[in-house]
């Protein structure tokens, strides 16, 4: 089962501007989920959430993730993949360890990666937040190059979009998720982005 992108999707309206064309960044391989659906209307796109993931868990370099976000994973291929069998979920965006870019959803739609969640005062997190998912297993360490990506992309997102808020999807759902975990370095995302404080959650800028 092989996996392959574009670098638009041939069926988007000419170019916003010179990153996005409708939600889909330039600079990441693109390659289109049937997992979304639209925002409510009047949502207010505004919050980043971050997450990690490997299928399985702790495998890296394969082509499973985006098969997972495209349908198209073999439940078959690996006794792990029996335990998700079946789940339809995604993700905006996709930051490989070497930190190449997927994006599976237009940022103008709503993805399927929060789940039960709530944030700055308000639950269903999918409806106006955009998705961001890192090769890795919560608790573990990132690399370099992922950090690199994000400090391109998350500026990338907050010029095209009204971002006030970045969060883990540990943060908007205690208890039920602990990714990205405790190896991501949320100080050195912080210093990268140089963003008021105040857009991170309060926990993870103290030492």
């Amino acid at each position: 089962m092989s996996t392959t992108e574009e670098t638009f999707p041939h069926n988007t309206p000419p170019a916003d501007d010179v990153l996005w064309r409708a939600g889909w960044y330039r600079f990441a391989k693109a390659l289109p989920s049937p997992n979304f659906g639209p925002r409510p209307s009047g949502a207010e796109t505004d919050l980043i959430v971050l997450h990690s993931i490997s299928l399985p868990p702790g495998e890296y370099g394969g082509d499973a993730v985006q098969q997972l976000f495209t349908n198209r994973l073999d439940w078959d291929a690996h006794p792990y993949f029996q335990s998700i069998r079946g789940i339809e979920v995604s993700s905006h965006f996709y930051v490989r360890r070497n930190g190449e870019l997927w994006q599976f959803v237009s940022c103008n739609d709503r993805a399927w990666h929060a789940g039960v969640s709530s944030w700055r005062g308000r639950g269903n997190c999918n409806d106006d937040s955009i998705g961001i998912e890192l090769e890795g297993l919560e608790g573990q360490t990132f690399e370099a190059a992922q950090y690199e990506t994000l400090a391109s992309l998350c500026p990338a997102i907050a010029q095209h979009y009204a971002i006030a808020h970045i969060a883990g999807h540990e943060h908007i759902a205690p208890g039920r998720k602990q990714d990205p975990g405790t190896g991501f370095d949320w100080h050195l995302l912080h210093a990268q982005l140089s963003w008021k404080s105040q857009m991170f959650p309060p926990p993870v800028l103290k030492r």
